[in-house]
Parts: structure tokens; sequence; C-alpha cells
């Protein structure tokens, strides 16, 4: 810089104060703030890992769970497909039966057949439309691999921690949140807080006084009569004295520490959503496998005895045509019931395992 220059003259040689200078100067951080500051970022940093594995777990149920829906609605399809058959031959048999004046067939009856050829259109349209809207939902995920062949059966589905879902009794909270503070999100909440903490330490050495030094260079002019002039040389040390700290200090760790404790509570909350969401899943699962079991032991072959039992009585002009379609109906319903049921308990299970993950 160029100081002390007279303003009268601007000469500068007229003073013996004018001189241009140089000279450098570094600040040291207050305690160990920079260590400090350094600790957290890496603290911040190791969240990213976590949070990747969480985007993993995430993404592998969500798939899943659109991968069955897709497969839910082929098999429907198909089910229903194999069952219109049937109805087609009854309606055959109805309009047969009107025309050559045989047996008890009724106009109404033909009318009926038809109604439920119908309503079994609609009903494949409606499972089409499903089919095709899980595949394009499927597709942000896979690409063109969404477009998939349908499969035949439902596939497996292991869960990552069989041992809590054996027997009946629910598994207690604290097993399930001994599991679920090893999940991914839980554990980058962890670094969070102990970076928020860190940042309390952090917000602490503002009590402490910055440091700084400096060093300067100033060259002078010969004064107007040829004598020589000394150059000059400045050191210095300055810092300061956080004396009046309510208005800054006081505040900056106040907020730290707010922070802190509301990361805190929200990793609290957390855990408690992922336990409830456990519970709720293995609620689901334990009902699913109670129905299924029901549907395939009792109610399937049930409804097909009744079945059976309308059409032969009916053949036989011993039944009414509507009470044999109903009960053909009824049987396919079930079929389709069995179907989405047991496509909603692997996709449950998908859930489970999505909550019952680990770093």
């Amino acid at each position: 810089m160029a100081a002390n220059l007279p303003t009268d003259s601007f000469d500068l040689n007229q003073e013996g104060m004018t001189q241009f200078s140089i000279g450098i100067s570094q600040m040291f951080p207050r305690g160990d703030s920079l260590a400090l500051v350094k600790q957290q970022k890496q603290q911040l940093a190791a969240r990213q890992p976590m949070l990747r594995k969480d985007r993993e777990a995430r993404v592998k149920a969500v798939v899943s769970q659109l991968w069955l829906e897709a497969t839910r609605a082929q098999q429907s399809i198909r089910r229903i497909e194999r069952d219109r058959s049937l109805f087609e031959q009854l309606a055959d048999v109805a309009e047969v039966g009107y025309a050559s004046a045989f047996g008890m067939t009724r106009q109404e009856d033909v009318i009926r057949a038809q109604l439920e050829l119908t309503r079994l259109e609609d009903r494949l349209t409606d499972l089409r439309l499903q089919e095709e809207a899980a595949e394009r939902q499927l597709s942000e995920w896979l690409g063109h691999a969404a477009v998939m062949p349908a499969a035949r059966e439902f596939p497996e589905i292991a869960l990552v921690a069989p041992e809590l879902f054996v027997g009946p009794e629910r598994p207690s909270r604290q097993a399930w949140y001994e599991r679920v503070r090893q999940h991914p999100v839980v554990l980058a909440v962890d670094r969070k807080i102990d970076a928020m903490a860190t940042g309390i330490d952090a917000a602490k050495q503002k009590y402490k006084p910055e440091w700084g030094v400096s060093a300067q260079y100033g060259y002078r002019e010969d004064d107007p009569m040829g004598g020589r002039r000394s150059d000059l040389f400045s050191v210095g040390v300055t810092f300061d004295l956080p004396v009046f700290t309510e208005h800054r200090q006081d505040k900056s760790v106040a907020a730290a520490a707010s922070r802190h404790e509301s990361v805190r509570y929200d990793r609290e909350t957390l855990v408690r959503e992922l336990i409830a969401r456990l519970e709720t899943n293995w609620a689901k699962l334990s009902r699913l496998d109670e129905r299924i079991a029901l549907y395939e032991q009792r109610l399937l072959p049930e409804l097909n005895e009744q079945a059976e039992a309308s059409l032969s009585a009916y053949n036989n002009d011993d039944g009414d045509f509507a009470e044999a379609v109903r009960a053909r109906i009824d049987e396919t319903n079930a079929s389709v019931e069995l179907i989405a049921l047991s496509a909603h308990r692997l996709q449950v299970m998908a859930e489970i395992n999505y909550l019952l993950s680990q770093a």
C-alpha cells in the first residue's frame, strides 16, 4: 500500500512518513475449530454409504412389489380366460336348450349367460389395464425389461431375519429395536447426530480468542536534500477477547445444541415409525397366511364341489341355471382372490425385508 501521502503536493519525498509498504498477515482459527470443522464434514460424508444402502434396499422392495402386482394381474387374466370357456359352454348349452325347448331352459337363462360373459370381458379389460400400469411403473426402474413374460408361479421370497417370525407370538419391541437400529437410514441419522454434536464443540470454540500475526516492510524515498531515509519493518500480533458473549457466542452454541436435539428427536421418531411398520406388516403376514390356508384347504374345494353339484343338477333339470352360473362365478372369484392374497403376501414380505435391511 501507499501510506501517508502529503495532500498538498503528493510529493513522495516531502515527508518522512510517506512510504510504500508490502506485508503479509496470517490469522489462526479459534482453538480447535479447524479440526472440529474437518471432523464434522467427515462425519456428514460418512452418511452417504448408509444412504446408498438404504436406496438400494428401497429400490429392491419397490421393484419387487411392482413386479408382483404385474404378475398378479397376469395370473388373474389366465385364470379368468380359463374359466371363460366354461361360461361359453354354459351359454351354448342354454341357447341350445332354449332353441329346442328342451328341459327347463328359459330366455332369462340365455341372457344371464351372455351377461356373465360380458362381465368377464370387462374384468379382463380392467386386469389388463392394471398389468400395463404396473409395467409402465416398472419401466422407470428397468427400462424395456419391464415388459416381461408371464410367470406361471409366484417366486419364493425368503425373509432376511426368519428367526423373528418363528412361532405365533409377536416379537418384542426390544427385538424389533435391536434389528431396526442397524437399518441404513437409522445409521445415517446416527452419523448426522455425531456431526451435530461436533458442531456444538465447534460453536464453543468461539469463546476462545482468535490470534493473528503480521509482518510489513515499508520503503521510503530520500529526503529533498538527498539524505537517505531508512526503510521500515513492522511486525505485530493481534488477538480478540470475546468478553460480551451473550449476543453471539451464547446464541451460536444454543443454536447448535437445538439442531443436535432436533436430529436426535428425528431419529427416535424414525425408529418408532420403522418398528410400527414392522409390527403392522407382521400382523398382515400372519393374517394373510391364515386366509391363504383357509382358501386352499376349505373354501376353494367347497366352492368347486358346489359348482359341480349345481351344474349337475341343472343338466338333470333339477336345478336353477342362475344358481349354476352363480356357483361357477363364486369359484372363479375365489381363485382370483387367492392369487391376489398370494401376491399381497409376497409384497408384504418384500416390505419387511426392506425394513429389516442392514448396512
